[in-house]
């Protein structure tokens, strides 16, 4: 049976000492946090996973900055997107590939990107992305977007925040976030369409 408390009042429970509390939270909240940080950092999913126990991470050594009247998706959100941040920043440090770049097409074992293997966030995600081609050019046009623009997509369409709370994330006003939205759904439509007239 699922635990009724709200993701606010286990971080109390946590706070006050609760590790049960805390693992509640991890299963409620890892498979869409993993979804999010494969998506925004495209990466392998040994990345994905290594970044998501860095997010609970910080969750823990964390929690006492944890405002009690704050939403914690938010809060946590937050967390995963700075690490997905510092990740490709170091990546590009380092001279690596990015990992915003799709799988390599010259090795089929790769199985094209990482989103084929993800479970979409959602049903109407899920019935967007079902078919494979598409959901491997999806991730090739996203990765085409600006940052801002691409965490504010995946965010609002993967993960189904409202632009309330991507606006708390990213720190940016609610109208820019709506702005940042248009101009993303723009870049995707102009990038998909061939896509769009070869099916």
């Amino acid at each position: 049976m699922s635990d009724p408390r709200t993701d606010e009042e286990l971080m109390e429970a946590y706070l006050e000492g609760s590790v049960a509390a805390f693992q509640v939270l991890v299963e409620r909240h890892s498979k869409p946090i993993f979804n999010f940080i494969i998506r925004r950092c495209g990466g392998n999913r040994q990345r994905g996973e290594d970044l998501l126990q860095e997010t609970f991470l910080r969750v823990v050594r964390q929690a006492h900055s944890f405002k009690r009247k704050a939403k914690f998706t938010t809060w946590l959100y937050t967390i995963a997107r700075n690490l997905c941040i510092d990740a490709l920043r170091r990546a590009s440090y380092r001279k690596h590939p990015s990992l915003d770049q799709p799988l390599s097409r010259s090795d089929p074992s790769d199985g094209g990107t990482l989103m084929d293997k993800v479970p979409a966030g959602g049903p109407d995600a899920a019935d967007q992305t079902r078919d494979k081609r598409f959901r491997t050019a999806l991730q090739e046009a996203l990765n085409t977007l600006p940052d801002e623009q691409k965490d504010i997509f995946i965010m609002r369409e993967f993960q189904g925040l409202k632009f309330r709370e991507i606006s708390e994330i990213i720190g940016v006003p609610e109208n820019t976030v709506k702005s940042r939205m248009r101009y993303a759904l723009q870049g995707l439509r102009r990038e998909l369409a061939v896509f769009a007239e070869a099916i």
